[in-house]
C-alpha cells in the first residue's frame, strides 16, 4: 500500500481495519478505550488461534511427529518473525526469548543477566516514575546482589517536570566508571510521550547497556531496533497489548555489551498458542502499517488532547506543550495514543463510571505508576486503529456536559 492517504482514502482504509474487530463491531454502542492496558483483537489473529488448535496443537521441541514439529516450528517462526517486525534483519548475534509479557521479561532481564554482572560499589539507573514493572525488577536485583555481598546503589533515572520526559542533561551528570545499566521506557504509559531514548544513549556513552520497556509502542508505532536513535541492549514488550494473546510476551537482546542473555534455569512447555497468536498479530500488524497505525491515533490525540484541554474543569497531565495541534515539538514528542487526566470535583473512579454509563470503557486508577499510590488516581484513555474520530467527539461532548 502506498504510505500517502487522502482523507477519504484513510477513512475507507480505517473503516476497513475497524470491521475486522468482532468484539468492536458487536458492540457499536461501547467505545473500547483502554488499549494501554489491553489491545483487542482482529479476526486474523482469532482465526489463526483457533486454526492452530483444531489441527495441529502439539508441544514444542518435545517430540517428533508432525504436529510437534509443526508447533517447533511456529515458535521458530514466530522468533525469526519478531526481528523481522523490530528491523533486526542483520544482526548476527541478537536473540528473542518468549516470556508471559513484560513484566516477566524485565524480571528475566534483571536476575539472568543484571546480578551475575553485578560488583560491590556498581551503579544502576533506573524510572522511579514509570510502571511499576520497570522498577521492582531492578529493586530486586539490587537486594539479590546484596544477599551474596555486593552493594548495588538504585539511582533514580532524573525527570524534567511537568512533561514527565527524562532529563538527559541531568543523566549526563550522574553517569561514573561504575554506572553498570540503565532501564528506561520507550512511551509512557501515563503520559503517553515518547521518552527520547536517543538522548540517553547519548547521555550514558557507548558502553552502557540500556534496557527499554516498550509496551506503549511495540504495535502502536513503527520500533526499529536497527535505527541510530534506537541504539538500546533489550527490548521487551507484551503479545496482548501488540493484538496477540493475554501470557505471551518477547524479550529482544542485541548481545553485544556484554555476554548474551541466556535465562537460567529449565525451560517448561512454551505459550505455544500465545506464540501462534503473536505471530498472525505481528504478520497483521505488518500488513495495517505501523507508521499509518501510528498517523491515524496520532490525529485522534491531537483532538483530544486540543479540545480537551480548552475545558476548564480538567488538568491533562504530562508535556502542556504537547497539548494543541500547533504544537511545535518535534513528533517524537507528541502523545502517541494515550491522554490522561483528572477532573477537578470529580474523583478518578467516579469519572471512569460516569463514562462507562455513557458507553466509553477508559482506565481509571493510579495506573500502575511507581509512587503514584497517593495521589488519588487519574483517568487514561487509550486509543488504537479500530477507534474514530465520532467516539472521540462523542467523548468530549459526555466530558464538557460534567462541567
Amino acid at each position: 500500500m502506498a504510505s500517502a492517504q487522502t482523507p477519504g482514502e484513510a477513512r475507507a482504509w480505517q473503516a476497513e481495519l475497524r470491521a475486522q474487530f468482532p468484539i468492536v463491531t458487536a458492540h457499536p454502542d461501547l467505545a473500547y478505550l483502554d488499549s494501554a492496558a489491553t489491545s483487542q483483537k482482529p479476526r486474523a489473529v482469532l482465526e489463526a488461534v483457533e486454526t492452530y488448535l483444531t489441527t495441529s496443537n502439539a508441544n514444542a521441541g518435545r517430540g517428533t511427529y508432525p504436529w510437534a514439529n509443526r508447533t517447533t516450528e511456529l515458535v521458530e517462526r514466530t522468533r525469526a518473525r519478531v526481528k523481522e517486525f523490530l528491523g533486526d534483519t542483520r544482526s548476527p548475534h541478537s536473540t528473542v526469548h518468549f516470556t508471559s509479557g513484560t513484566t516477566e521479561g524485565l524480571r528475566m532481564i534483571a536476575r539472568d543477566w543484571l546480578v551475575p554482572r553485578l560488583r560491590d560499589g556498581d551503579e544502576i539507573l533506573v524510572p522511579f516514575a514509570d510502571h511499576r514493572a520497570n522498577l521492582d525488577p531492578w529493586l530486586e536485583a539490587a537486594r539479590l546482589s546484596a544477599e551474596r555481598g555486593a552493594e548495588v546503589r538504585v539511582r533514580a533515572l532524573p525527570r524534567q517536570e511537568p512533561s514527565g520526559d527524562y532529563d538527559h542533561r541531568a543523566l549526563a551528570a550522574l553517569v561514573g566508571p561504575r554506572t553498570r545499566f540503565l532501564a528506561a521506557t520507550h512511551v509512557h504509559h501515563v503520559f503517553g510521550g515518547d521518552m527520547n531514548v536517543h538522548r540517553l544513549r547519548a547521555a550514558v556513552g557507548p558502553g552502557v547497556p540500556i534496557c527499554l520497556d516498550a509496551a506503549q509502542s511495540v504495535g502502536h508505532l513503527p520500533v526499529r531496533v536497527d535505527a541510530p536513535d534506537l541504539d538500546v541492549d533489550f527490548l521487551v514488550f507484551s503479545g496482548h497489548k501488540a493484538m496477540a494473546l493475554p501470557g505471551t510476551g518477547a524479550v529482544w537482546a542485541r548481545n553485544t555489551r556484554g555476554p548474551a542473555l541466556r535465562p537460567e534455569g529449565w525451560q517448561g512447555t512454551p505459550n505455544t498458542v500465545g506464540i501462534v497468536s503473536l505471530l498472525a498479530a505481528l504478520d497483521w500488524l505488518q500488513e495495517a502499517g505501523p507508521a499509518r497505525i501510528a498517523r491515524h491515533v496520532g490525529r485522534l490525540t491531537t483532538r483530544l488532547t486540543d479540545r480537551l484541554g480548552r475545558l476548564a474543569p480538567y488538568e491533562i497531565l504530562g508535556c502542556p506543550a504537547s497539548l494543541t495541534a500547533d504544537s511545535r515539538l518535534p513528533p517524537a514528542q507528541r502523545r502517541h495514543g494515550i491522554v490522561t487526566f483528572r477532573h477537578r470535583d470529580i474523583p478518578a473512579d467516579d469519572l471512569g463510571f460516569i463514562l462507562y454509563g455513557h458507553g466509553f470503557m477508559v482506565r481509571a486508577d493510579t495506573l500502575c505508576q511507581a509512587g503514584a499510590e497517593k495521589d488519588g488516581g487519574s483517568v487514561r484513555v487509550s486509543l488504537h486503529v479500530h477507534n474514530t474520530e465520532e467516539e472521540v467527539d462523542r467523548l468530549l461532548a459526555v466530558l464538557d456536559s460534567l462541567g
